[in-house]
């Protein structure tokens, strides 16, 4: 069997955002994380309209990038729907609830001062 060769980080996120776009996903904010932090090269942050909603966007995008890429995604928090964190390694996706996105406001802890959130 050949060795997969792991797609760019910026295959990667082009997928995840294609993904989370073809699945309604609102507010969708991507954040350049290279040379600022070691956990990846970028960030995305994204809102579902209900619970049901995040937990689907994260269940067909990890099943995309596998099937995709080969890429095998940590995730956390799907069974509750609230914030779904997605990491793909090079990639973090962070989907939310509105409400609870608002509540811990993670663009302004990313993004540079001043920079538009939307």
């Amino acid at each position: 069997m050949a060795a997969q060769t792991l797609p760019s980080s910026e295959a990667l996120l082009a997928r995840i955002l294609s993904s989370l776009d073809s699945d309604k996903a609102e507010e969708l904010v991507q954040i350049d994380l290279r040379g600022r932090t070691a956990i990846g090269d970028y960030m995305v942050i994204a809102s579902g309209r209900s619970s049901r909603q995040v937990s689907a966007m994260a269940e067909k995008l990890v099943d995309r990038l596998k099937q995709e890429f080969g890429v095998i995604a940590k995730v956390e928090g799907k069974d509750t729907g609230d914030w779904v964190l997605i990491d793909t390694g090079d990639v973090i996706v962070h989907l939310f609830r509105p409400e609870v996105r608002e509540f811990y406001q993670l663009e302004k802890m990313w993004l540079p001062q001043g920079a538009a959130t939307a």
